[in-house]
C-alpha cells in the first residue's frame, strides 16, 4: 500500500518557485541562441504587451526595434485581429484577418498564424489549459488560455483534486478526487457544470485520460489487488485490464493515433516507462538510461517520436524527453527546484510543467530545445499545479 500511495499522492505536494511570479518574468536556464529577430507592434498598448510577451517567451524569437520581420496586429472589427507581416524595410508579405470568441482570443490565434508563417513551427497560444489551484486550503479546477486569461473556476466541494484531463472536444474534464481514503474518478461537464462519479470501484481509481478520439478512457485501478492499467469506454463500462504484473503501474498516456499507451511501472525494480498496445499484449520498456526514476509521461501528438516525462535527478526532479527516432533521452530542464508534471503543447517543442519547492507551486512554460523556462501562473491564483493542454 505504501508504494501505491507514493504514486497516487505525489502530485498533491505542491511546490513553488519564486516569491514573485510576475507574468513578464523570464527565467533563463541556459540553451541555444534565439535565431529570428522580430519587431512586434499594435496600436493597442494591451494587445502589443500581450503579443510581445508571447514572442519573447517562445524561444525562437528575439524582440528588436526593427528586424527581419515586422509583425503588426490590428483590431479590425468585432473580435477580429488582422496580422500583417513584412520585411524590415519592405512591403507586406502576408496579411490575414483572424476571428475569435473575443479580441484576446483572436490575438492569440493571430500570434499562432504569425509564428507558423515566420518560423514554420506550429503555434500553441490558441490552446486551453485546465489545472488545479489552491488558495486558503480550498482546491478548485480552473480553465483558461495558455497565458492565463479568460479564467473560469469550477469548485469541487473541497475535495482533493489530482490530474484533470481534457476530453478531445473540450467539453468535459476527467480527474481523480478523494472522498475517503481511496480515490475515485470524476467527470466534470463544463457546459452544465455538473459533476458525476465515473469510476468508484473497490480500491484506487486514478490517472484517467481520454483517448484521442474521445471514445475510450485509460485508467489505473487496483480493485483486483494491484494497481494495473485498464481501458474502458466513456461510461466506464466494458472495462478491460491490460497489464498483469505484481508491480505498480501508473500514469497511462495515449499515443497520438490511439493505438498504444505509455505508462510508468516499477516492474524493472524502480519507476520506468513502458509501452504496450491499447488493446493489450506485451509491455516493453523504453530504453531510457538517464534516471532510475521515470514517471508522468506525456506523448506528443505533434511529433509521435517524442515522449516527455519527469526524471529523478540527484535529490530532486527535472523534465526529460525521450526521442524514439534516436532511441535516447535527455534532461531538458535545469530548474533550481523540482520540475514535474510535464504536458506537451501543440508544437512538440514546448511543455507546461509544475515547478515546486517547499510549500508552493506554479506553472511554467518550458522550451525543451533551449531549456528556457517562464513562469505563467500569476501569484494571485495561489498554488497551481497539474496542468493539461488542449490544442484548438
Amino acid at each position: 500500500m505504501q508504494k501505491i500511495l507514493f504514486f497516487l499522492i505525489a502530485l498533491f505536494f505542491s511546490a513553488s518557485v519564486f516569491a514573485d511570479r510576475n507574468i513578464g518574468t523570464v527565467t533563463v536556464q541556459g540553451g541555444t541562441t534565439i535565431t529570428i529577430p522580430v519587431s512586434v507592434s499594435s496600436a493597442s498598448p494591451e494587445l502589443q504587451r500581450l503579443a510581445q510577451f508571447a514572442f519573447n517567451i517562445h524561444g525562437k524569437y528575439r524582440l528588436v526595434s526593427s528586424g527581419a520581420f515586422v509583425i503588426k496586429f490590428t483590431a479590425s472589427g468585432c473580435n477580429q485581429i488582422t496580422v500583417d507581416i513584412s520585411h524590415g524595410s519592405g512591403s507586406s508579405i502576408f496579411n490575414q484577418t483572424v476571428a475569435g470568441t473575443s479580441l484576446r482570443h483572436a490575438l492569440l490565434k493571430a500570434i499562432d498564424v504569425a509564428i507558423e508563417k515566420t518560423s514554420g513551427l506550429k503555434g500553441f497560444f490558441n490552446g486551453k489549459l485546465v489545472f488545479v489551484a489552491e488558495r486558503d486550503g480550498q482546491q478548485t479546477i480552473v480553465t483558461g488560455d495558455v497565458l492565463f486569461g479568460n479564467l473560469q473556476s469550477y469548485p469541487v466541494s473541497g475535495k482533493q483534486i489530482v490530474g484533470p484531463r481534457w476530453s478531445p472536444d473540450g467539453e468535459k474534464i476527467l480527474f481523480t478526487s478523494y472522498r475517503s481514503y481511496f480515490p475515485d474518478i470524476y467527470l466534470l461537464d463544463l457546459r452544465t457544470r455538473q459533476l458525476k462519479v465515473l469510476v468508484n470501484f473497490k480500491g484506487t481509481n486514478s490517472c484517467a485520460r481520454f483517448s484521442p478520439d474521445g471514445s475510450k478512457v485509460a485508467m489505473v485501478l487496483s480493485g483486483e489487488g494491484n494497481p494495473e492499467i485498464y481501458v474502458g469506454n466513456v461510461s466506464s463500462r466494458q472495462v478491460r485490464r491490460l497489464t498483469h504484473t505484481p508491480s505498480v503501474e501508473a500514469s497511462p498516456a495515449w499515443s497520438p493515433d490511439g493505438s498504444c499507451l505509455v505508462f510508468t511501472s516499477d516492474a524493472a525494480g524502480g519507476p520506468q516507462l513502458f509501452v504496450m498496445s491499447a488493446s493489450g499484449g506485451t509491455m516493453s520498456r523504453l530504453p531510457i538510461n538517464i534516471s532510475k526514476y521515470c514517471t508522468e509521461p506525456d506523448w506528443s501528438w505533434a511529433n509521435p517520436n517524442k515522449i516527455v516525462f519527469t526524471a529523478g535527478v540527484g535529490h530532486g526532479y527535472q523534465i526529460a524527453v525521450y526521442d524514439s527516432s534516436q532511441r535516447s533521452a535527455k534532461i531538458v530542464s535545469s530548474a533550481p527546484m523540482d520540475a514535474i508534471e510535464p504536458v506537451w503543447l501543440a508544437d512538440a517543442r514546448h511543455v507546461i510543467c509544475t515547478f515546486r519547492s517547499a510549500g508552493s507551486s506554479a506553472l511554467y512554460l518550458l522550451d525543451t530545445e533551449t531549456g528556457n523556462a517562464t513562469c505563467l501562473s500569476p501569484s494571485g491564483l495561489g498554488n497551481v499545479w497539474s496542468a493539461s493542454y488542449l490544442a484548438l
